[in-house]
């Protein structure tokens, strides 16, 4: 199974659909509840919800996930509220629609649980109509939509956002150690499609961290993301640099980042790392170890782009 330990909790949502087609006949005996089976909807409601929850047992490679809501409505073809996921040609035909919403927080998505729960709704029907109808059908299986983790990605930027990374480290800058922080930081920022102007290695001073943050505010990058400094040493300078030129802080930011980091080391609560905004860039500092680097990032990213719209007076 892939490794989710990366991913961002978050509410997940997911909408799916199938169809079981009948005859007219058949649907004539569903609304006038003579089928020999009995009670039609009732039971292959409950089959959907087992066959959700047996998920992860049936796909190898699915992981378990709480299914938080769950809920499977049925409609029979024809009317027009089925027309804006089914073709023409299939509402035109006679049998039975199955829908089904489900809610979930956490690391992945729920939309193989509900895209199960609908199939095996189907199959339930067919098991309770095939003594009445020789011509069942099941098909158009599909999702309609989900939401949460990379699927809302389009919410938080509607074009590449312009990024800055400064490494602020002595022995960087002097030379006498490779930068891998930075480098971590530049590939996440552009795998989620941002664009990375600038990239500079200062010491761990004030002066020049103020200074090549203010040189970047002032050409309007929109996130300046820092490396180093955050820690408890007498060198980690970075946190108060930044503190004194912030006008708005974010601590939410620097908040999410730790508890994220938390749950994967206790050293997380070591961190005083910041995020603020200067005009309208929003400054965020990192650790200086690659993993810590790559664990915040993780903690806020692609959502921290929203602030941008905020600053802007967007609102949320």
């Amino acid at each position: 199974m892939r490794d989710i330990t990366h991913k961002q909790v978050t509410l997940r949502t997911a909408t799916a659909v199938s169809v079981l087609f009948c005859s007219a006949d058949t649907i004539s005996l569903i609304r006038g509840d003579k089928l020999p089976k009995g009670n039609l909807f009732d039971v292959a409601r409950a089959a959907g919800l087992v066959g959700a929850k047996l998920t992860p047992q049936l796909l190898p490679h699915c992981h378990p996930v709480a299914i938080d809501a769950m809920d499977l409505e049925f409609g029979f073809l024809g009317s027009g509220e089925h027309s804006e996921w089914l073709a023409q040609e299939t509402t035109s035909r006679s049998g039975i629609v199955i829908r089904g919403e489900a809610k979930s927080i956490g690391r992945t998505g729920i939309e193989m649980e509900v895209l199960t729960a609908v199939s095996v709704a189907a199959l339930e029907i067919y098991d309770m109509l095939k003594p009445v109808d020789k011509e069942l059908e099941i098909g158009h299986i599909r999702l309609i939509e989900k939401r949460g983790g990379k699927s809302d990605r389009e919410r938080y930027f509607a074009s590449s956002p312009s990024c800055a990374v400064l490494v602020c480290s002595d022995s960087t800058a002097a030379g006498k150690r490779e930068d891998k922080s930075g480098q971590v930081i530049r590939e996440m920022l552009e795998a989620v499609r941002a664009e990375v102007r600038h990239y500079a290695v200062v010491p761990d001073e004030k002066v020049c961290i103020q200074e090549q943050i203010r040189a970047w505010v002032a050409e309007d990058i929109q996130f300046i993301f820092t490396t180093g400094g955050t820690g408890l040493g007498p060198r980690d300078n970075t946190v108060s640099a930044v503190k004194e030129i912030l006008e708005r802080d974010a601590e939410g930011i620097a908040e999410a980042m730790r508890v994220y980091g938390q749950m994967r080391t206790p050293m997380a609560m070591m961190s005083r790392g910041v995020a603020g905004a200067i005009g309208q860039t929003l400054i965020v500092t990192l650790p200086g170890s690659s993993d810590g680097a790559r664990e915040s990032l993780e903690a806020i990213l692609p959502a921290v782009f929203h602030a941008r719209k905020m600053m802007k007076g967007g609102g949320h």
